[in-house]
């Protein structure tokens, strides 16, 4: 009976070859209803090849693959599908890259294909819930769903963020019923909900599960651990679900592996040595994870190995000459771990590499030793090591026409500028700023580099010729150029051909006079595109350049320009750092400064300007940081301020601000310093109107004004901030540390003004001296216990110091002279170990001082000023019978003239001058700006 099943089939054949007009169609007429009925429910938007850059990963000049679809022809020739030669069914669908755009339907035709054997959709942007139809394919082989685009604007849909979402009930049943799947690609579908129990489902398909990949998903918790241990994975990606934690199996791992890719997840642990007997691992990716440990000799012998990933953790030890074993290597990424030691020569054998990452490490090696060997580099990054040695013989060994990304930036590479560097001239990026350079950079040659895009020189002793050259569209492709400190004295005309420019940093120069014509014209005509513009620290005059209006960082402090600062700079709408600080301008703020939507950063500290400040600060707006110290602004605090919710550095010190304590800044929830000194503020500090004021408020400053009434216990005992800021996971981060501006401030120390122009994040103190208030230091004080600096000199305070100053074990300095104090110095104050800076004179203290810690190291006069005090450092005795200790030498300073305050004796052993403090400034990394600028006095 066999010969019935085919009798179908020869009868279609014969009426083809006997009725040429007959037209044969494969398609099975249910599945050309649900392909028609699934391509009328989507949108071919055309723009979307242009607004994502994964349609990179596209065929060029792609187009919707559903154009071809007509109702007419069968559907078996369509582009995208595939049939079942003998049934008709659908069984294979491509439609990836075909910029379709839409929401599922739960009742979809697209799963009404029951026969679909392969599902690819991979390059769309579809959003939504998966229909759990989806699980009406059990015959699937095959699923790619991934959705690149989950954060896009809809013009056609309602709602923002599309994104395409998987339920657990779905997931289940898709599991369940596709028991013969082999291949899951879901990238960029949130699977948020999908929990380790729903994850571990995927071990029902231990016999048929070759490739997973879920990256982006949003998947969380614990990985189970039997994943990886499936016995017929050999792709497994789960990278970009940062919240997802593991650990590698230790042993017993011995699966068919040969992708695995774990980068960006909260993976931790040792990398074990059981990694090694994935004998057919040929890419491994565990980058921007949180392993710690060395990396295990075993990494070294997947001979199979092609990429090896391990940036971004905290690895440490050395690089192995083992390494060599690893014959097949093409990408080798080390970078951001602590790796130490000579880099092994026996890795420069590794003849296959294209790209070489190891910066940002600790590593050591004479360069012109090797680099020999690598023909085939197209990308070296060595930069942030301890490399030493000439770059001339060795960079001499490249080929020239493969290098396209250099950087040896942040090293201590000395001799000339190679002239073997002009001929490089497929490189786009050259970087190697922060070394000891020197010789001559001939920019009419490295005109040759018609390629390159990215070229920073900076901090280093080139000498520069040609700058001026009139070769027309030189560095054509040029998009960043960064020259800081490199003794330039003019602006390089040649940037004036530069089209393309997107960065320009020409910082820590000594160009000098009027900023040329030319340089304004590109400005407004030229520079399109140009977003970044440094110009700092240098010897410019004249008026402050308009910003084109793309620009996002906007920098000319530091040098001396003059004018007003014209409001047609608020038509740069995208600015979010702008800072014109330390120059002469003069006039009022532009009001319009206060509704630039994206502006966080506004620096126009220590000029000349007046009038009142913005009184519009618009809702929702964007603002950080707000430096405005060192003018001449008058009038109150306008209460608009309050609008800046993500404000964290508010400093209006050193002008003339008239106002009453601005109780309604305590709303902002992000302010961590709060400077207001040296104003005619008056009145009272009170808190009092929400639950929590300023709760994360590390340094306040109200000296020098005329505040009046008792110390602000209110405020004081709200101080989340200053009470236990955790030192030890701190390390030395910083407020504001953008990478592209750092928050200062200026404190008084010794009497003297002190400018950090970085701000430790554990860095606390408060100052409320000279002012008058009056009253008991409030006790409360003594839970600030991560205080570094209190100063609440000049006052009209009296009572006891109270016992509880001895509970800042953290305080450095401590100033309460010239008060109204009374009876003895607390014992209590013994336990301040850190305490390196005393002063209590001029008050009315009377019996011994306390003997013993860093008392046992402060003068005279932390003292003086009070007849009743005695003992040790004093010349007068408590006790004729007293013996006395021996008195220490010191280096007495001079008197300071700033309010009659003298310097005090400044303490040795562990609370070395403003110890913590100091270092603060020591750990700069680049530019000279981030050193405090009066150190050289406090350790005079």
């Amino acid at each position: 009976m066999g010969w019935l099943v085919v009798l179908p089939y020869l009868f279609h054949l014969l009426l083809l070859f006997h009725f040429p007009t007959y037209t044969f169609s494969l398609c099975n007429p249910h599945d050309l209803s649900a392909l028609l009925l699934f391509n009328n429910s989507f949108i071919v938007n055309n723009t979307l090849a242009d607004q994502s850059p994964w349609y990179y990963y596209c065929p060029t000049n792609v187009s919707s693959k559903t154009t071809s679809w007509n109702k007419n022809s069968d559907c078996c020739e369509w582009d995208g599908v595939t049939c079942d030669t003998m049934s008709g069914h659908v069984i294979g669908l491509d439609l990836s890259c075909s910029m379709l755009q839409g929401q599922f339907h739960p009742n979809t035709t697209l799963f009404h294909l029951t026969h679909l054997q392969r599902l690819n959709l991979t390059l769309n942007h579809f959003h939504g819930d998966i229909p759990s139809s989806i699980s009406h394919l059990s015959k699937l082989i095959s699923l790619d769903l991934s959705n690149h685009n989950i954060r896009i604007i809809d013009p056609y849909f309602d709602g923002h963020g599309m994104i395409m979402r998987l339920d657990p009930s779905t997931w289940k049943r898709l599991i369940f019923n596709a028991s013969d799947i082999r291949e899951i690609i879901l990238d960029g579908i949130d699977m948020s909900s999908i929990n380790e129990s729903s994850l571990s489902l995927l071990l029902n398909l231990s016999s048929s599960l070759v490739s997973l990949s879920l990256r982006n998903t949003g998947l969380h918790g614990n990985l189970p651990s039997g994943i990886l241990y499936l016995p017929n994975l050999q792709e497994l990606s789960l990278a970009i679900n940062e919240n997802l934690r593991g650990e590698l199996p230790k042993s017993n791992w011995t699966t068919p592996l040969r992708h695995l890719i774990l980068s960006h997840t909260s993976f931790s642990g040792e990398i074990p040595n059981s990694i090694g007997h994935l004998k057919s691992l040929n890419h491994l990716q565990l980058s921007y994870c949180k392993f710690h440990g060395l990396i295990p000799s075993s990494l070294w012998y997947p001979t199979q190995l092609t990429i090896l990933g391990l940036s971004s953790n905290h690895l440490t030890g050395e690089i192995l000459p083992t390494v060599s074993n690893l014959k097949h290597l093409t990408s080798l990424h080390l970078s951001h771990n602590n790796l130490q030691g000579q880099i092994p020569s026996s890795l420069f054998d590794l003849t296959q590499l294209t790209y070489l990452d190891l910066s940002s490490n600790n590593l050591t090696v004479d360069i012109s030793l090797l680099l020999s060997n690598l023909k085939h580099l197209t990308f070296l990054n060595l930069s942030s090591n301890n490399l030493e040695g000439q770059l001339i013989g060795s960079i001499s060994e490249f080929s020239t026409y493969s290098m396209e990304y250099l950087d040896l930036s942040k090293n201590k590479l000395q001799g000339n500028f190679s002239s073997i560097m002009y001929e490089f001239e497929n490189l786009t990026v050259l970087d190697l700023s922060s070394n000891d350079m020197s010789g001559i950079v001939d920019f009419q040659q490295l005109s040759k580099l018609k390629k390159l895009e990215f070229l920073q020189l900076s901090q280093n002793n080139f000498h520069f010729i040609n700058m001026d050259t009139s070769v027309d569209h030189i560095l054509p492709n040029l998009e960043l150029l960064s020259l800081s400190s490199c003794n330039i004295n003019s602006f390089p005309k040649f940037i004036s051909q530069l089209q393309n420019l997107q960065m320009l940093d020409l910082s820590y120069n000594k160009i000098h006079g009027n900023i040329p014509n030319w340089f304004y014209e590109n400005l407004l005509l030229s520079w399109r595109n140009i977003y970044y513009i440094d110009l700092s620290f240098n010897q410019l005059q004249g008026d402050i350049p308009i910003p084109p209006y793309g620009i996002w960082f906007f920098s000319v402090s530091n040098n001396n320009l003059s004018g007003d600062i014209s409001s047609s700079i608020c038509n740069a709408s995208s600015l979010e750092i702008l800072n014109l600080s330390h120059n002469n301008l003069s006039g009022k703020i532009p009001q319009c400064l206060g509704n630039l939507p994206f502006l966080w950063v506004l620096d126009l500290q220590r000029n000349n300007l007046h009038g009142s400040i913005p009184t519009n600060f618009s809702m929702g707006n964007m603002f950080e940081t707000m430096k405005l110290n060192g003018n001449r602004l008058e009038g109150p605090l306008p209460q608009s301020l309050a609008h800046c919710k993500y404000l964290e550095v508010l400093d209006v010190g050193d002008n003339n601000i008239e106002d009453m304590f601005p109780s309604w800044l305590e709303t902002l929830q992000e302010l961590h310093v709060l400077s207001l000194r040296s104003n005619k503020f008056h009145g009272t500090i009170t808190c009092s109107s929400i639950k929590n004021p300023f709760p994360k408020l590390r340094i306040f400053d109200v000296s020098n004004n005329h505040f009046s009434g008792p110390l602000p216990t209110s405020c004081i005992k709200n101080f989340q901030g200053m009470m236990n800021v955790n030192d030890s996971h701190s390390g030395l981060n910083y407020m504001g540390n953008h990478g592209l501006y750092n928050d200062s401030i200026v404190i008084i120390m010794k009497g003297q003004f002190v400018e950090f122009e970085r701000i430790l994040a554990i860095f606390t103190t408060i100052d409320f001296s000279n002012n008058i208030f009056e009253g008991e230091v409030p006790k409360v004080i003594g839970e600030l216990k991560s205080l570094k600096g209190l100063n609440l000199s000049h006052n009209g305070i009296n009572g006891t110091i109270p016992q509880s100053l001895g509970n800042l074990t953290s305080l450095e300095w401590l100033d309460l002279s010239w008060n109204r104090l009374t009876g003895e110095i607390p014992r209590a104050l013994l336990n301040l170990n850190f305490l390196s800076v005393l002063n209590l004179s001029e008050n009315q203290l009377a019996g011994m001082i306390p003997v013993g810690g860093q008392f046992n190291t402060f003068e005279n006069v932390s003292y003086e000023g009070n007849p009743m005090l005695c003992g040790f450092p004093l010349s007068r005795s408590c006790n004729e019978d007293e013996e006395q200790l021996p008195k220490l030498t010191f280096h007495h300073e001079e008197e300071s003239e700033f309010f009659g305050w003298k310097a005090v004796a400044v303490g040795y052993a562990s609370g070395v001058v403003f110890g913590m403090v100091l270092g603060y400034s020591v750990f700069f990394n680049g530019k000279p700006q981030w050193l405090a600028r009066f150190f050289g006095a406090i350790l005079n």
